[in-house]
């Protein structure tokens, strides 16, 4: 079985950073794609970034030049860097991991972590 463990969520100003983190723990020998998604209230889930483990990387149009993906492969950990926060960024933050494969298994399996709050507000 797979964890993400995300953090780094909280409170900012409009114009201010915030960095969220996901760490994916278990028996893991392989993960194709990580990404985080948002939804805020009374809305779909939407995608935010996604990085495949070559580091192809795509954005929501809305974040595009404001946020950056990263990810260390050896860690099982993806980043999300965002920067010139707008208080439409408030939403809750999930991680995604695509393609999952588990130690000794040939099925992949997608995985999300619980969530983390983002509030953009003065």
């Amino acid at each position: 079985q797979v964890q993400l463990v995300e953090s780094g969520g909280g409170l900012a100003q409009p114009g201010g950073s915030l960095r969220l983190s996901c760490a994916a723990s278990g028996s893991i020998r392989s993960i194709y794609a990580m990404g985080w998604y948002r939804q805020a209230p009374g809305k779909q889930r939407e995608l935010v970034a996604r990085i495949t483990s070559g580091g192809s990387t795509k954005y929501a149009d809305s974040v595009k030049g404001r946020f950056t993906i990263s990810r260390d492969n050896n860690k099982n950990t993806v980043y999300l860097q965002m920067n010139s926060l707008k208080p439409e960024d408030t939403a809750l933050y999930f991680c995604n991991t695509e393609r999952t494969f588990n130690q000794g298994s040939l099925v992949p399996y997608d995985y999300w972590g619980q969530g983390t709050q983002v509030t953009v507000s003065s």
